[in-house]
């Protein structure tokens, strides 16, 4: 089992014998490939707007020295049954206080990539839960990020002052440079699947994060109630009175608030479609100012697969990382048979044959989804191809 890698993490601020309690749930948890937090992050630099003039970084001396060039890593196909890692959520959250951990929460580790806390060479996915009165500290960062909540009901987050109150299905945005900040007011945990696009900026060299002045309450409640679904929640229309930037970073949906319900009446509305062979009755959730994926490096979306629907293989540039929010089914992936159902995450790394079934006869399934594809599209490398039901190799859109 890989050892976890530190980049961007503090120094611990956990007591001692709580420390020492994570640490051992930790070494139960390694066979999950997952990483019980017991570190807050820890920023790289400061905002560039707000940092005094940056040195470079010093030129070791490797006049005597040969290193061998670093690994090539890979991602690989891999499932977290939940089933599995739950238990180990349930249990951070009698131990280790909020206020210590930065989250209650544990990453989810590729085990192809040496214990870096990351699941693609683009996404960063972690599972938090937040317990009754929990309020975190208010932030904003360099990386995108969004939570797909899992819970039935219960929890919030605050997104540049809009109360989001969430529930099951429900995907909420935290664009880059947004101030936000997460809590639970209701009587049950609450519990979400956070994804963040974080591999990609820290390889940039581009992370950072901002904690808020409690004194200037930058996050307070300021837009009216439900805003983005007021101003951006029917398709098609677009208020030419509203600002459609949000925080002070670049490139994402003004709209922050996708919410469960709506996802799955649209899914359900679409299945008497004939649908996509390679994906079944699928849906992106976009940009509703120009139509475009949600972030400039991650879409998102969701699917459903019928009862008994088999689609055919595909292959893309792009990797996909998938929550299942109900039913149950098989997605062989390069020969690879990861059997999924309710709250499983599996990840499809890029250039990898997979295909779909949904083993109930009975019953759909529903996929949410996160992909880099739009950053593949920004690049000019997103490639699909698809086979037919003769096996035939073509390309797609």
């Amino acid at each position: 089992m890989a050892k976890k890698s530190p980049v961007t993490l503090a120094d611990t601020t956990l007591p001692p014998n709580i420390l020492a309690e994570m640490e051992r749930l930790n070494a139960q948890a390694a066979q999950h490939h997952i990483w019980l937090r017991t570190r807050a992050n820890a920023p790289q630099k400061s905002p560039w707007h707000h940092a005094a003039d940056e040195a470079p970084s010093p030129v070791p001396d490797t006049r005597a020295v040969s290193p061998a060039p670093p690994p090539v890593l890979k991602p690989a196909p891999y499932l977290w049954k939940w089933t599995d890692i739950q238990p180990y959520l349930l249990r951070i959250a009698e131990i280790a206080p909020l206020e210590f951990t930065d989250r209650q929460q544990f990453l989810l580790l590729n085990p192809a990539l040496g214990g870096k806390l990351q699941v693609t060479n683009t996404m960063r996915v972690a599972v938090s839960i937040y317990k009754p009165g929990d309020d975190a500290v208010t932030h904003k960062h360099t990386p995108n990020a969004s939570r797909t909540i899992l819970s039935r009901e219960g929890g919030y987050t605050t997104v540049e002052g809009e109360h989001c109150t969430a529930s099951r299905g429900d995907l909420i945005l935290t664009p880059n440079g947004t101030w936000h900040g997460h809590g639970n007011d209701s009587a049950e945990p609450v519990i979400w699947m956070d994804v963040l696009d974080w591999p990609l900026l820290e390889q940039l060299d581009c992370i950072w994060i901002e904690e808020e002045d409690p004194a200037q309450a930058a996050n307070a409640e300021g837009p009216s109630p439900d805003y983005s679904q007021r101003h951006y929640g029917a398709g098609g229309i677009v208020p030419a009175l509203a600002p459609h930037g949000r925080g002070t970073g670049q490139g994402s949906s003004p709209l922050v608030h996708y919410k469960g319900g709506q996802i799955r009446a649209t899914l359900d509305g679409l299945a008497e479609e004939e649908g996509d062979p390679h994906e079944g009755i699928r849906v992106q959730f976009t940009n509703p100012v120009d139509g475009a994926p949600v972030f400039t490096t991650l879409g998102y979306g969701a699917q459903l697969l019928r009862p008994g629907e088999q689609t055919l293989p595909k292959r893309e540039t792009a990797s996909t990382l998938y929550c299942v929010l109900s039913g149950r089914g098989t997605t062989e992936v390069a020969g690879q048979k990861l059997d999924w159902e309710e709250n499983d995450i599996f990840i499809v790394p890029n250039h990898l044959w997979r295909h779909h079934v949904n083993t109930d006869p009975d019953n759909p399934a529903v996929l949410y989804t996160v992909s880099d594809a739009s950053l593949l599209q920004k690049l000019g490398h997103y490639r699909a191809q698809g086979r037919t039901a003769s096996g035939d190799v073509v390309e797609l859109d």
